[in-house]
């Protein structure tokens, strides 16, 4: 399986993946969505260095620019993704979560940072801000997406949770109507499946 996961890649037809219907709702569903399969047996993930988990998280507003992601902060990011993604499978299949997914969603959920320091600027004197360690802005960005899985699976839309119907692809997103594709790519190839295999179907005798 070819990855990919320079930023160049994902300008390209193969990779022009859109967001799947619930993305910029819930972020979480996005973080799921970070790694995409694709035909051919390539594999696209937006997380897969420092460098593009740093971009991802700017993208949707859970580190600055100069966040300065290492690969231990980076792991920490993926390792969510695959937490998260479990729960929703877990969600989506009506089976027992794993306790290890929920533990690590929950242990991040505990982990938010909400202390704000007391700073004092020379020119303008005494403020409140809180910290930001590249350590504390993983931490606080974990503890967003797992928030917001958590909201996801416990709130009305959880019941619109679905697995995107066309293989390869591996995608999540929030059922509309009949719908359970990710995106017209997908759904075209799904139908194109459909017709091929009707036509190659053995005919009775």
């Amino acid at each position: 399986m070819r990855l990919m996961t320079d930023a160049a890649d994902t300008a390209t037809d193969e990779t022009a993946v859109p967001p799947a219907p619930g993305e910029q709702q819930y972020p979480s569903l996005a973080l799921v969505n970070s790694a995409v399969a694709l035909p051919g047996g390539h594999a696209l993930d937006r997380l897969g260095t420092p460098a593009a988990a740093g971009r991802w998280l700017l993208e949707h507003g859970l580190a600055p620019a100069d966040a300065g992601l290492q690969e231990m902060c980076t792991a920490q990011v993926r390792s969510m993704r695959e937490q998260v993604r479990t729960l929703f499978a877990a969600r989506v299949a009506e089976l027992p979560a794993p306790s290890s997914a929920l533990a690590a969603v929950n242990d991040a959920l505990t982990r938010l940072p909400t202390a704000r320091l007391l700073r004092w600027d020379d020119g303008s004197g005494p403020y409140r801000a809180a910290p930001h360690p590249t350590t504390e802005i993983v931490d606080h960005a974990l503890a967003t997406l797992a928030a917001d899985a958590a909201d996801l699976l416990t709130g009305p839309e959880a019941a619109r949770l679905t697995a995107c119907g066309s293989t390869p692809c591996t995608r999540y997103l929030l059922r509309h109507g009949r719908r359970h594709w990710c995106s017209t790519r997908c759904g075209d190839r799904a139908r194109a499946a459909r017709a091929y295999a009707r036509r190659t179907r053995p005919q009775p005798d």
